[in-house]
This record gives C-alpha cells, structure tokens and sequence, in this order.
C-alpha cells in the first residue's frame, strides 16, 4: 500500500489530485473554472488515434503566451483526436503522468464558443497527465510534446467529457471541443528547485543540500536544541512568484525529526510529486511557504504548537511535542 502524506492536517491525508480545478481536496488550478478538463468516473476509452486535422484556424493571438482567437469548426470535425504543434518548443519532453504547466483555452467545435480560459485569469494551470485526472484528449495530444510548445488540438466526446458532456460549461454529449495549449513547463519526481545559493550561516540551524538533481537532499541537524519558534529560509532562492496563503503548490520535499534526524516523510521515497492548498496543511508549513518564491528549496523547521503537538499522526514515527525540519522544493504555485 502506497504511503501517503503526513503533512495534510486533516485525517484524511494527502487527497487525490483532480486535474485543472482546485476543489475541497486541495489540487490543482481554480474551483471557479466553469470547466477545465477534469476527468469524468468513467472508464477510460481506448487510445485514440492521432491524426493532423481538420483544426480550426488561430486568426489572432498566435504567438506562444498571447491569448488565441479560434475560428469556428468548418465542417465536420475529426472522429479521432487531431493534434497540430503550432509553435515547437525546444524545452523538455512531456511524459505521462508529468505535472504540466500550461495556458490554454478551451472553445466548442461547432459554436465556437469558449467556455473556458487560463489567459485571462493570468494565471497558468498545474495539471497532471495521468488517467483519471485528466481527460484522456489532454493526456494523448500533450505527450511527447516540448516546453516551449503551442499545441492546438481537437477533442471528440469519446476522450473528452463523454455522452454526459459538462453542463457547468454548456457543453454537450455529442460536442467536439478544441483546445489551444501552450506548454510552459513540466515536472515529475525527478524535478528540483533550481533557485541560486544562499548562504547556511547560522551554526543552530540545520544544513540542507544544494543538490539539482532530483535526488534528495542531505538535511543535517545540528547538536544543540531546538528552536522555539519557526524557521524558514532559502537554501536555494527561485525567481519565480511569491506563494499566498491562499495558493495550492507542487512540491518535493523531504521531513526529519530535529531529534535524531531520523526521515518519516519524503516524496523523493515515494517517488512522486505532491500537491496541496497551504489552508490544509500544518500551521508551520503554510506560515513557511507563503511569501516564499517559486523555485526555490526552502528549510523549515516547525516547533510543536505550529506541527503535530501532542497528536502526531498514528504509525508516522513522529513523537508527541516533536520539533519537525523540512527541505520544501516549491515547484509550481497553482
């Protein structure tokens, strides 16, 4: 049985990832989409075949990052899923079950109607490729793809919302939807925080590894007592935006005890990425991200009262009035 996060403060643990939309769980982009392409219960169809159109063409905003203008559908749409790579990027390969992050619009084939878009929340989604959390359309025509990359494609009800379609959005069960995505980057288990260095000064402060590699990194904990209030500060300083205590974030991290250094969490072991929302996570680690840029590794030490306190969750390891020390790699702000 796969382990999951401690870090969640509710009993449930780390919730499972839907796609576009953040919801009560706590993943990925905005609650309020009116619909991005979260995956329906369904069972999954089989894979499509990917052929080059018909698409519908982008009559303004065609450079990558600019805000697309679609014509409406000509004629009859593709039975299987029509992918054209409008800008190639010369970034990354995506893969699947890679957390992406992108910009796109989503608009119907036969009205031309958009029923959603990233462009004008200025903010790009963080989705993961992977069945179940993704319609499968997104999955297929996105991997294999580079950062860098604009990718128009058309998505037949088959591997999209199905014959329930999206009501939310005005989408029926027999509509092909077109979609504009440019891919602005991609992570998985081997991502790391690739921010610049910052001195590890204090002598009564843990040290963290500087490492780039995906691996994780060392954390050694000093012999002396521990802090009694929070500490975060840069290992490594990223340039990217600053998190809000209202934001959902990507991360890697890895935890261990201040007493004995001993690890009882880390996504490096589990080898995968883990994304929440900073309101359901401990006090100590949603005070020592928020303000914190994206890019950056971050050393957070939580005394008691802002972590588990006398409750620490069963079978973690982790004793009553534990003074936790976190490495925090924040890859993405949703």
């Amino acid at each position: 049985m796969r382990r999951r996060s401690l870090l969640i403060a509710v009993p449930a643990g780390l919730a499972t990832l839907a796609a576009c939309g953040d919801d009560d769980s706590g993943s990925s982009s905005n609650a309020s989409d009116p619909a991005s392409p979260e995956a329906s219960a369904t069972s999954a169809p089989p894979p499509p075949k990917i052929v080059d159109g018909p698409l519908p063409a982008i009559t303004a905003g065609t450079k990558f990052g600019e805000k697309p203008t679609v014509a409406k559908g000509s004629g009859e749409p593709s039975k299987d899923l029509a992918v054209k790579t409008v800008v190639a990027g010369g970034g990354k390969a995506v893969a699947e079950n890679d957390f992406i992050s992108a910009d796109y619009l989503g608009q119907i084939w036969q009205s031309a109607k958009v029923f959603d878009n990233s462009y004008d929340r200025k903010t790009p989604i963080v989705i993961q490729l992977a069945q179940g959390s993704i319609i499968d359309g997104w999955r297929y025509a996105l991997t294999g793809k580079k950062t860098g990359s604009r990718v128009q494609f058309s998505v037949p009800p088959t591997w999209g919302y199905g014959e329930q379609g999206s009501e939310q959005a005005g989408i029926k069960g027999d509509d092909t939807l077109v979609f504009v995505v440019d891919v602005q980057d991609t992570f998985n288990a081997k991502s790391s925080a690739q921010g610049k260095k910052v001195p590890q000064d204090d002598a009564a402060l843990p040290k963290v590894g500087t490492n780039t590699d995906g691996k994780a990194p060392s954390i050694k904990v000093p012999d002396a007592d521990a802090p009694k209030k929070l500490v975060a500060e840069y290992v490594l300083e990223g340039d990217g935006a600053e998190v809000q205590a209202q934001n959902s974030v990507l991360v890697q991290y890895k935890g261990v005890l201040w007493d004995g250094g001993k690890e009882f969490d880390s996504t490096y072991g589990r080898k995968q990425l883990t994304s929440f929302s900073l309101q359901q996570v401990v006090k100590g680690w949603a005070q020592g991200l928020t303000g914190k840029k994206v890019g950056s590794r971050v050393l957070i030490v939580i005394p008691p009262d802002l972590g588990y306190g006398d409750s620490p969750p069963e079978g973690s390891g982790i004793e009553k009035d534990s003074t936790l020390v976190f490495s925090v790699d924040i890859l993405a702000k949703m």
